[in-house]
């Protein structure tokens, strides 16, 4: 087996043995806690510049499944404690190690991902390289930063995604959307029209729509100035549901700030509380930033359980509301996908999905 290294930015070094593309990979090393749904965390766009740690110890037992994919893999690399080289799911239809391999991002097995993860835990997320030798300079992996991920994430042109008996048109502003939110969607009776990033609001508010969804996304969401200018001016106007980075950058155009946490919120058993009842969500999450709860526009409506970050507020009087954590959760709990039934409400309806 071939050698591979893990360089953190840190200065630490870790040995373990290459597999999936040839060549290095750099970004900012993040960890999630998921136990399953690799296909998914891999194929998920918030994910564009990173490197992956997974802490489940065991990763590609059931193969890769493109069924199950939520959008193109954007990682810059991928770490793992074993690797599995035969899966068995009747599902399957290529090997971890091959889907790797045909999308260009090298990974590394062998490695001690508690100790590597007590480290981000500690310090913090942390860039990191993933080479065949040790670099004597580490000043480009010091330096790297996510930049522009919104841009190479979105769509190029607008897409339409139909369904039968569509009772309602739904704009979809893709900063890197994962494709089960379009399902939800979908199996709600919306016909959905999957935007560039970049659209004008003017398009948006002309196109005949009866609301409109903000995507998850990577990066700093206060580097997208001009999304968050056209959000503003949609605001109010038309129903508006933010997942995510759609979420921060709703926050963002109605005066809130958001602030990097120390190592985010990566996995599918996050504890949300309600603050407008007596229920906590189980949820998937999958972000780095957060928007700051003092000072936060609108009315405060879900905190996390663990460490009190904002995880929803609603806009009553803009009709508007947003989460911070995944409703449509592929893979993960499923606790919080009636808030897709709350914006079809919004729009006027009183749907709920179809089997």
């Amino acid at each position: 087996m071939k050698k591979r290294y893990l360089v953190l930015s840190s200065g630490a070094v870790f040995e373990g043995f290459a597999f999936g593309a040839e060549g290095e990979g750099l970004g900012e090393l993040v960890f999630t806690t998921n136990m399953c749904g690799y296909p998914e965390t891999l194929t998920d766009p918030s994910y564009a510049g990173q490197i992956i740690l997974q802490t489940f110890p065991l990763v590609g037992n059931y193969g890769v499944i493109p069924e199950d994919f939520e959008g193109e893999c954007r990682a810059r690399g991928y770490v793992v404690r074993e690797a599995c080289d035969f899966p068995s799911n009747f599902r399957c239809r290529e090997t971890l190690d091959a889907f790797l391999k045909q999308r260009g991002v090298p990974a590394i097995f062998g490695v001690d991902t508690r100790e590597i993860t007590r480290i981000l835990r500690e310090e913090g997320v942390m860039n990191a390289l993933i080479c065949d030798e040790i670099p004597g300079d580490l000043s480009a992996l010091r330096d790297y930063a996510v930049r522009g991920a919104v841009a190479a994430s979105s769509v190029r042109a607008p897409q339409e995604a139909p369904c039968e008996a569509a009772r309602y048109r739904v704009a979809l502003l893709d900063y890197g959307a994962k494709y089960n939110i379009v399902r939800e969607l979908n199996r709600r009776g919306c016909h959905v029209t999957i935007l560039p990033h970049d659209t004008p609001a003017g398009d948006v508010l002309l196109g005949g729509y009866d609301g409109v969804m903000l995507s998850n996304g990577p990066g700093d969401p206060a580097e997208n100035a001009f999304e968050i200018v056209q959000v503003r001016e949609i605001m109010g106007r038309l129903p508006m549901f933010g997942i995510c980075l759609g979420h921060q950058l709703m926050a963002l155009s109605q005066g809130g700030e958001t602030v990097k946490l120390k190592y985010g919120h990566r996995g599918a058993n996050q504890p949300v509380r309600d603050q407008m009842g007596e229920r906590t969500l189980i949820t998937s999450q999958n972000h780095g930033y957060a928007v700051k709860t003092e000072g936060a526009p609108g009315l405060l409506r879900y905190v996390n359980a663990n460490d009190g970050t904002c995880e929803g507020l609603d806009y009553p009087a803009l009709n508007a509301f947003s989460v911070q954590f995944h409703p449509e959760a592929c893979a993960g709990p499923q606790d919080a996908e009636t808030l897709f039934d709350r914006f079809i409400a919004m729009m006027g309806g009183t749907a709920h999905a179809d089997a």
